[in-house]
């Protein structure tokens, strides 16, 4: 695989130094944010292939939207200031569906079968729903009797309520989303400008991992890591290598390194993201490129790992599942979105009640707790999953996302509010 056409920019080989040896949380999200550029060209698709990716281009209304008043409901288009005149009793004049183009002019004192979506005509300005009325035959000629209390206009969708033409969608940096692909597709667009993907290798390192599907000995251990990176990754817009699982051998893993630098904007790889002497991540890391000093005031994920291979940006990523994805959440992924193209994104907070004491938490380290939304006395609080360990991904199932605790606070009592991120503002 040859590597991909030269970047829009790139990224400068100390775009992570700083001169703390544990980098508080928000200083780590400035630098990220202030730092990581876009690094990849543009394309054109079809916005059928457009699903998660960055938009390259503002996206404008071509057209009004809706393009002529239509009906809401399935019912009988009149002139509203006729009823007075015509007793509520009006001759049917005309059947319109939709997609019938250019119908006549209402007459005076008649009404209309019309149809949800049907074109409004000419002279009318309100539709009566077909359930509240009443239709009858006199002499071969078809009435309707409307019933009285409806306001003028009701039941009306006006020329351009939704859009009107020259009305801006969306702007460059944005993610795709199957309502923004609805919204292009209702103006007749059917391609859009996006940014390429990010080509990003992924890999898995120690003696002890084992495939799922092969025999685990005593010691070992399935990898799920690889496959939850993988299905987080497949969320945004990149292109995947697998590297698979690599031994705790340094030779091996700098020449992994190596070759996954050469062809790839971003190499992901979790365990042996320490500096103790199987974690021979680190050690191949410093010779091929550079290891910025990058461990984080936080709980779970303190030995994350920063740096780069020439042009290539290297995330390591701790062992342990739990540390593993919060991690990503909160720094891979935002780094991916800005390096493929997209603005920042910031993860909202909610403020929830805490339904739980907690005592003692160490100072000076910004913790990400599992919370459980849960009801409680007819409204919604927090629980904390009782476990704290960074192994146990039975939490991550069970939770519906994370309690950030700030480092000041060290005591948690029922009923504090506590700043809940829910998984939904990661995409997940």
């Amino acid at each position: 695989m040859s590597k991909q056409p030269p970047k829009a920019s790139k990224l400068l080989n100390d775009c992570f130094l700083h001169d703390k040896e544990r980098l508080p949380h928000h200083e780590a999200l400035e630098i990220l944010k202030e730092r990581l550029v876009g690094i990849t060209s543009k394309e054109t698709v079809n916005i059928g292939e457009a699903q998660d990716k960055i938009l390259a281009e503002d996206i404008r209304a071509t057209r009004n939207i809706p393009s002529t008043d239509n009906s809401a409901v399935d019912g009988y288009a009149y002139r509203a200031s006729d009823f007075d005149d015509a007793g509520g009793f009006f001759l049917i004049a005309a059947r319109i569906a939709a997609g019938d183009i250019n119908p006549s002019p209402l007459p005076q004192w008649s009404a209309v079968r019309i149809f949800t979506g049907a074109v409004m005509p000419e002279g009318a300005d309100t539709i009566a729903m077909q359930e509240d009325c009443e239709t009858h035959a006199q002499e071969g000629t078809d009435f309707v009797v409307i019933p009285q209390g409806l306001k003028p206009g009701a039941n009306r969708r006006r020329m351009g309520e939704d859009l009107m033409q020259g009305d801006l969608i969306a702007k460059v940096g944005e993610q795709v989303t199957p309502q923004l692909i609805a919204a292009i597709a209702s103006t007749g667009q059917s391609k859009v400008e996006v940014y390429s993907p990010l080509r990003i290798a992924i890999l898995s390192s120690g003696n002890e991992l084992k495939e799922p599907g092969q025999t685990a000995q005593a010691g070992q251990v399935f990898d799920s890591n690889r496959y939850l990176l993988q299905s987080l990754l497949k969320m945004l817009p990149v292109e995947i290598t697998d590297l698979g699982i690599q031994p705790d051998n340094y030779d091996v893993i700098e020449t992994k390194l190596a070759e996954a630098a050469k062809t790839n904007d971003i190499v992901i790889s979790s365990g042996g993201a320490s500096l103790g002497e199987e974690d021979h991540i680190i050690a191949a890391l410093e010779k091929l490129g550079t290891r910025h000093l990058w461990q984080l005031a936080v709980k779970p994920g303190r030995p994350m790992s920063f740096g780069q291979i020439g042009d290539t940006l290297f995330f390591g990523l701790p062992g342990n599942p739990v540390a593993c994805f919060v991690c990503f959440l909160l720094y891979v992924r935002p780094s991916l979105l800005r390096l493929a193209g997209a603005d920042w994104h910031e993860p909202k907070r909610f403020k929830v009640p805490a339904l739980f004491d907690f005592n003692n938490k160490k100072p000076d380290r910004r913790e990400f707790w599992r919370g459980i939304y849960a009801p409680t006395d007819g409204a919604f609080g927090l629980e904390k999953f009782a476990r704290d360990g960074s192994g146990l991904i039975t939490g991550l199932r069970e939770a519906d996302g994370l309690i950030e605790i700030p480092e000041a606070v060290t005591n948690v009592s029922k009923g504090d509010l506590l700043d809940f991120i829910p998984w939904s503002e990661f995409g997940i």
